[in-house]
């Protein structure tokens, strides 16, 4: 397959400066099913000229609490509808049992690091809504809105009163649903882990263009995406292995998540809430199958409303730079095609819509996901966007709302 899909709408500056600084930064999406050879498929991307970014005011989006006056509304017309979890598909035994969470990465969910290593920490209940398909985006062991909108949902299909805290009564409930209270695995480092390519990513479209591949970077960065984390959490993991020199057989403490997602409900239609935040996959009776935060439209790109459907799934897809689709970029700067990858600025699936030059798709920095603005389209983390890609079909509904 070899098609040509635009940008998501006019580009505005925030996005196009994080998307830019971030692309090479730790996201990658371990491709399971081994392709070598993605499809090519064009889609377009932001041009090279990287403005600064305020990164104290991303972490500042953190703790954003807007997005509840737009989810109490969207839950007011879904009243009625409840559904309990599916319980997750068994894993393959553990090498070793896991040992204790060390104290350091103790964060309850009251805020309070290092407190108490026996009460429910942040990255125990990251671990455990990953894990029933309740997203809180990337596992890194720090509260924020994402894991407060996971917990948020996951109440209301329980008929819970949606608070977004982690009370007795929910937790008691995701260990019901999860069927298993651990937060970390042991893993054995396989061949296929340490096999490459791996690139070095440079910053600019038009080097990026000349890349043979944007790849994984290291095998760092394609455990870190496989196991839904980041490097950084991976390393306070396993404080005494040199994570930059893995060999086959290394065993590794993981984030215990569901690596291949298999809902037991029919995905009937997608829906987008594009002040809150988030998307769903919703069944025929409005349950919700697959929760994720995911990244929308600015002020200057906004997401659109209204109902399409989905036109096209393609894994790894190439992109396609077309300068005068985007508002602040000079119209004579020359279209450039980017080969695919799991560094991509569009992540490793593209979920193409009905409606022209919009998508849903991955994501080359998922801790971005939720706390900064796109072109317009809906940006998940690689593996949630797999995770969605792999249930659906090419004339499902998608409303944005």
């Amino acid at each position: 397959m070899n098609r040509i899909a635009k940008p998501c709408g006019k580009q505005g500056p925030l996005h196009r400066a994080a998307h830019l600084l971030l692309a090479a930064l730790a996201a990658t999406c371990a491709d399971e099913r081994g392709e070598k050879d993605p499809p090519a498929y064009d889609a377009a991307v932001p041009a090279d000229a990287i403005e600064s970014v305020d990164l104290a005011a991303l972490e500042a989006q953190r703790h954003d609490t807007t997005w509840r006056a737009h989810a109490d509304r969207d839950r007011r017309q879904r009243l009625g509808r409840r559904h309990t979890p599916v319980p997750p598909a068994p894993r393959p035994a553990a090498d070793t049992t896991a040992p204790p969470l060390p104290v350091e990465l103790v964060e309850e969910v009251t805020g309070q690091s290092g407190t108490d290593p026996r009460r429910p920490s942040v990255l125990h209940l990251q671990v455990l809504l990953d894990r029933i398909d309740f997203s809180p985006g990337v596992i890194d062991g720090r509260w924020g809105k994402n894991v407060e909108k996971a917990v948020y949902w996951f109440q209301h299909e329980q008929g819970l009163e949606p608070t977004g805290r982690l009370d007795d009564e929910t937790y008691r409930r995701l260990l019901d649903a999860t069927g298993d209270p651990a937060t970390t695995r042991r893993y054995r480092v396989r061949k296929r882990d340490l096999d490459g390519p791996f690139v070095d990513i440079p910053p600019g479209i038009y080097e990026q263009a000349r890349q043979p591949c944007l790849c994984y970077t290291s095998p760092l960065e394609r455990l870190s995406e496989r196991f839904h984390t980041t490097p950084e959490l991976l390393r306070r993991l396993n404080p005494d292995l040199d994570l930059d020199t893995l060999g086959e057989g290394t065993l590794l403490q993981i984030p215990d998540v569901r690596e291949a997602r298999k809902p037991r409900r029919r995905i009937a239609t997608i829906l987008v809430s594009t002040r809150g935040f988030y998307t769903h996959a919703l069944d025929e009776d409005g349950g919700i199958v697959f929760h994720f935060p995911s990244t929308l439209g600015s002020r200057y790109s906004p997401t659109p409303t209204g109902r399409y459907r989905v036109a096209a799934i393609v894994a790894w897809p190439r992109f396609h730079f077309t300068p005068n689709l985007f508002y602040d970029v000079p119209d004579d700067r020359p279209e450039t095609v980017l080969p695919a990858g799991p560094n991509s600025p569009i992540g490793a699936v593209w979920i193409e819509l009905s409606r022209p030059y919009y998508g849903i798709h991955g994501t080359a920095a998922p801790a971005t996901i939720g706390y900064v603005t796109s072109h317009g389209c809906v940006r998940l983390t690689n593996w949630d966007a797999w995770a969605l890609a792999r249930h659906i079909e090419p004339g499902l509904a998608v409303e944005f709302r």
